[in-house]
């Protein structure tokens, strides 16, 4: 079995996409995970399963999602090793941030070069990006809620899926995966 990690996009913010962390806990057993748990209220589950596709494993929770919900929602699977791999690499971690200031948006493939060449890193200084293998890091230091940057760097501009999680919550998931 492989540790997975879910991060669906939109989920409880406001009033829209409402799901109960309970429900998306049983949507994925009913995929046969196993050891299905949820963080926050902003779907994020992390469990096991024995498929090997994270990203058929994405598709058919996104299906699952729409059929037995009604919710249009994107979501991107990661292995443990994965999630591991963003906070090892984190390129900010040798410098003083804060935590708070910090968000990985979490992509459902490699993002496009050329999408990415299209946004002049100092129009938004002094927010400051890093591109991963598939995760940008985003650096906020005057506050995350003032920041254009992680708008520029969404699914729409990217051409990929993205869904973006703060830095507490990344760390708080891979805590989750330990066994």
């Amino acid at each position: 079995m492989t540790t997975y990690v879910a991060l669906l996009r939109g989920i409880n913010l406001g009033a829209n996409n409402r799901l109960p962390m309970a429900r998306l806990r049983e949507m994925l057993t009913a995929m046969d995970a196993s050891g299905v748990r949820t963080l926050l209220q902003s779907g994020n589950a992390v469990f096991e399963h024995a498929g090997t596709d994270p990203d058929a494993l994405a598709a058919v929770l996104t299906a699952r999602l729409a059929d037995e919900a009604g919710l249009t929602v994107p979501c991107v699977v990661r292995e443990l090793a994965d999630l591991e791999r963003v906070v090892r690499d984190n390129p900010f971690a040798d410098t003083d941030f804060n935590p708070a200031q910090l968000v990985v948006v979490f992509l459902s493939g490699a993002p496009d070069t050329a999408r990415l060449n299209d946004i002049d890193p100092d129009r938004f200084a002094p927010d400051e990006f890093r591109v991963g293998e598939r995760e940008i890091y985003v650096h906020c230091p005057t506050g995350l809620a003032r920041s254009k940057l992680p708008i520029a760097l969404s699914d729409k501009r990217l051409g990929v899926i993205a869904t973006a999680r703060n830095w507490n919550t990344v760390t708080k998931l891979a805590l989750m995966t330990d066994n």
